[in-house]
């Protein structure tokens, strides 16, 4: 590994979730830490598509989707988290 890149970690689908849904949980503390460039994270398409739907499954407001796709495309631009 090169010396000025920090030490990268792969996201699951169950670890992005588990960072984006739970504030004290080790995984949001790892994306805290990608945030301030402290690790780089990585995650896979699937992981995304995987977390996509779960939140258009399960959050849900008389019966439509809480978030809309323009939403959850801003969302994943903005994580810190390099897409592969």
């Amino acid at each position: 590994m090169m010396s000025w890149r920090p030490p990268g970690f792969q996201l699951s689908a169950k670890d992005l979730v588990k960072a984006l849904c739970s504030d004290e949980s080790e995984h949001a503390l790892l994306l805290l830490a990608a945030i301030q460039g402290k690790v780089e994270l990585f995650a896979d398409a699937t992981v995304w598509n995987s977390f996509l739907w779960l939140v258009m499954n399960t959050c849900k407001v008389e019966g439509q989707p809480l978030y809309s796709g323009p939403e959850l495309g801003a969302l994943k631009s903005s994580l810190p988290i390099v897409w592969i």
